[in-house]
């Protein structure tokens, strides 16, 4: 499978990377097709890896009653922090009507950071944005309720 460098480059784990690398993550990850009300992700499940809505939209769910909080459409993504950890889902997420995904699983994943060191360092550094991005909304968040 290839041809979706421009769908991987607008997730922002990996839009500073270089197109080879973009190139390289393409080849490795698999096309899946859902049915209408199937499930792609289970709340509570391992994750397995990460996932890129090509065509189509899905649900996300939660909790014990299954209370849909957002719809995903083409170019949502969801699972980035799965390829790096084994923690359960914390959303299922279930097709609305039929979704094509691109899949990258954590062993792909894994093995393709250790073969490139400069991929790893770079994503470490969006990671890095990432959390502290989260840190001052949470920050934020606390300044407004005290």
């Amino acid at each position: 499978m290839a041809g979706h460098v421009e769908l991987l480059a607008s997730v922002p784990l990996f839009q500073r990377l270089p197109a080879k690398r973009l190139a390289r993550l393409d080849q490795l990850m698999v096309e899946r097709e859902y049915a209408a009300g199937e499930t792609i992700v289970q709340e509570g499940e391992g994750g397995i890896g990460f996932f890129i809505i090509a065509s189509g939209k899905a649900e996300v769910l939660r909790g014990a009653n299954a209370q849909p909080v957002a719809t995903l459409g083409p170019g949502a993504y969801f699972g980035e922090m799965a390829m790096i950890d084994d923690h359960p889902r914390s959303v299922t997420i279930r097709a609305v009507e039929p979704v094509a995904c691109l899949v990258l699983t954590r062993w792909h994943f894994l093995a393709e950071l250790k073969s490139d060191n400069d991929m790893a360092i770079e994503l470490l550094h969006v990671m890095t944005e990432r959390v502290r991005a989260a840190e001052r909304r949470v920050e934020e968040l606390e300044a407004k309720a005290g």
